[in-house]
């Protein structure tokens, strides 16, 4: 199996398809998501031509979990390890996708050249100049805390329950129920995804660190900063947080677009994934 080491000695999984010498497109799943999740994606990229390498965060699929150590388990340090992906495989002109937490992972990169000491402009990427592309967020809001001036964060998380919203699990804010998206949709999620078969899924102290993190992060200042393209794919029918975050977070830098999904819900990739890879592809062609 594939896999890199990261400079913690964490070891990283992911799986290289197509011709190795064609341009790349990198493939980050969301939280508790494996590069599996990516199945309906990587055979499309492929006869378009791409490479495609589908990457296991640290805690996911096949990668391990890390060092028992809260640093460990921050944004930061998930970005880092995309960085480590893109050096280590020697990655030039790479499109980096990132689907919910994988897309903010991808900003915790890009801003991650003053904390790794690199000296190198905020929103430039490390790796080279040429290292990366452009960037695909998939259905997530930069900012999930609700607030005056961004009203676009997960639904009825604000300052009144910063610390208690997340301390379990995902809450479900109760839109869009799966009963909703009917039997193709749910059918497409459940071989996609690694689900447990019955019950709730649980969680471990070192994703609820991550999840804390992450939902208290603000990475607007990272778009706006950011040097290279930035597309945010929303699905209509997300159950976590507006579809209008997509736009307004494409608003914060001239290079970046935006597109909405209909009848698509925050597994944006699975439930309606001959648009989603009409979309991308149309991104990838620019």
């Amino acid at each position: 199996m594939p896999d890199i080491t990261a400079d913690d000695g964490t070891r990283l999984h992911y799986v290289d398809s197509g011709d190795p010498s064609a341009r790349p497109v990198v493939l980050v799943a969301g939280f508790k998501a494996a590069a599996t999740s990516w199945r309906y994606q990587v055979k499309p990229l492929m006869r378009a031509g791409y490479r495609v390498i589908a990457f296991d965060r640290r805690g996911h699929g096949l990668s391990e979990v890390g060092p028992d150590d809260p640093a460990a388990h921050t944004m930061e340090r998930h970005g880092a390890d995309i960085g480590e992906l893109v050096e280590q495989l020697g990655l030039e002109q790479a499109t980096i996708v990132g689907q919910s937490m994988g897309g903010n992972a991808i900003w915790a990169h890009l801003t991650s050249g003053a904390r790794a000491g690199e000296g190198r402009p905020a929103g430039r990427p490390a790796g080279g100049a040429g290292a990366i592309r452009d960037v695909v967020i998939v259905d997530q809001t930069p900012k999930m805390l609700n607030s005056d001036d961004w009203p676009f964060g997960f639904y009825d998380y604000d300052a009144s329950n910063v610390d208690t919203t997340f301390a379990t699990g995902i809450p479900d804010p109760g839109r869009f129920p799966a009963k909703s998206k009917g039997l193709v949709r749910i059918a497409r999620v459940l071989s996609a995804m690694e689900l447990p078969k019955g019950g709730k899924p649980t969680f471990s102290p070192a994703q609820l660190a991550l999840l804390n993190d992450h939902a208290k992060r603000d990475w607007r200042p990272a778009i706006a900063a950011a040097e290279v393209p930035a597309f945010f794919i929303a699905g209509a029918e997300s159950e976590f947080w507006p579809s209008a975050h997509a736009a307004a977070s494409a608003d914060l830098n001239p290079l970046a677009s935006s597109t909405v999904i209909e009848r698509d819900g925050h597994a944006t990739n699975i439930e309606q994934p001959a648009r989603f890879n009409e979309e991308l592809l149309a991104f990838l062609a620019r």
